[in-house]
């Protein structure tokens, strides 16, 4: 059996409501700035929820000529945007690597909304003939962006599209974590990408209950852990990770952020939307990221926990770090930066994974936002860095993401120094 790889993280990127790059996403980040207002993308008038955490300042025509943003609804181009950031700041020489062996493993969990919606509307208008862009197919396909990223670089490696709901991707990230440790890759580029902000995205969400409405205040509707949270915000954007093998970052004298340590994913085997209420799924995926990371409960700092500031959801998630982590619990930094960002969907793990290992290099924990009266079933004594960052040593943390259909997906980062 081969030795497994030490895994690395050499690049960062990140296109999200609080910062078109990474530099800006962690400034406001760890500055504790909403992403939340009104939604600009369509007419809210007749809908329950009507603000988001959208994009600020983004022009696809920054990035792309209009032949290719022709050819591509606005998920694939966030996912092109944090990619290129990630590769550019890994300083990667697509001419000096096998390109057959770097890969990208992308997620999206909803993919092409916005495309699909407006052709089925624009069929639905119209005489009945079906007149359909070309691009339709492809625009939709949630395996579009890794297709399109790895075009772009022209890498031939590993190459497809997670999707297990808001969990998407963590699981592109743990996997990739996984191919470069077994060296399958020396390099993957891994990530999520979401672009839900759409009428039927806001209006679908809406009927689950799901979604915030509480619209005349929405810079402090993504609450977790408040007795008043009414539901998440919705959120879009992209994060992207270069995952590499140690020994080939040296070799290109590549910087490094820090470490993969271990993944773990699980299943909760109980409903279509709901969580667990012992968060017995989640304690699964946590217990066999540990393990796979050889670290006991006790190493890890901080945990950037799913908290999408909904009624069930979030206090099942602290009961389940509870189970786990016992009396350590409370020695832990816990924080929720949806209460931020809003939730990305599928691509919340990719973002969150980056605010959590950037805790780690910097040892500041990003805060829990706008919780004023805390939910009377949180157990006693967490850390839930409330209100402002949090400066702390930070060796090891780990991020959750839990999604529809019980998915629930963990990932570990470490310093390099341990």
């Amino acid at each position: 059996m081969k030795e497994s790889k030490r895994v690395v993280i050499t690049g960062l990127g990140a296109l999200t409501p609080i910062g078109n790059n990474v530099k800006d996403f962690w400034t406001n980040l760890i500055s504790g700035k909403s992403g939340a207002g009104p939604i600009t993308k369509f007419d809210t008038e007749k809908f329950k929820t009507k603000f988001a955490c959208e994009l600020k300042d983004f022009d696809p025509a920054d990035h792309f000529d209009r032949k290719e943003i022709r050819k591509m609804d606005p998920f694939c181009q966030y996912a092109l945007v944090a990619a290129d950031e990630a590769v550019s700041d890994a300083k990667i020489d697509f001419d000096s690597v096998n390109k057959n062996r770097i890969g990208v493993i992308w997620a999206s969990a909803n993919g092409g909304m916005e495309t699909f919606e407006n052709q089925v509307t624009e069929f639905n208008g119209g005489d009945g003939t079906p007149r359909f862009n070309p691009f339709f197919i492809p625009r939709i396909l949630c395996d579009t962006s890794s297709g399109l990223i790895s075009i772009k670089y022209g890498i031939r490696g590993i190459n497809y599209n997670t999707i297990s709901a808001c969990a998407s991707a963590t699981t592109a990230l743990v996997d990739a974590f996984n191919y470069v440790k077994w060296g399958k890759a020396d390099m993957i580029i891994a990530g999520g990408s979401e672009a839900a902000i759409t009428r039927s995205g806001i209006g679908g969400f809406g009927a689950l209950r799901a979604l915030s409405t509480l619209n005349d205040t929405p810079e402090i509707a993504s609450r977790p852990f408040d007795t008043e949270r009414d539901g998440f915000v919705m959120g879009e954007g992209a994060g992207a990770m270069i995952l590499e093998d140690y020994d080939h970052a040296l070799a290109r004298g590549a910087k490094i952020y820090g470490e993969v340590l271990g993944g773990g994913m699980s299943g909760d085997a109980y409903h279509m939307t709901a969580t667990h209420p012992d968060g017995i799924g989640a304690i699964l995926g946590m217990e066999m990221a540990l393990e796979d990371a050889d670290l006991t409960p006790q190493k890890i700092d901080y945990i950037n926990a799913h908290a999408t500031s909904t009624p069930l959801g979030d206090v099942s998630e602290l009961n389940a770090l509870v189970t786990l982590f016992k009396d350590h619990a409370k020695n832990m930094n816990i924080s929720a930066t949806k209460s931020m960002t809003g939730h990305l969907l599928g691509a919340a793990g990719a973002v969150e994974a980056i605010a959590t290992l950037l805790s780690i290099k910097e040892n500041i924990i990003p805060p829990t936002i706008n919780t004023q009266n805390l939910d009377g079933n949180v157990p006693d004594g967490l850390n839930l860095t409330l209100g402002v960052k949090q400066e702390r040593e930070v060796n090891y943390a780990l991020s959750n993401t839990f999604g529809f259909g019980g998915h629930n997906a963990s990932i570990i980062f470490g310093d390099m120094a341990q």
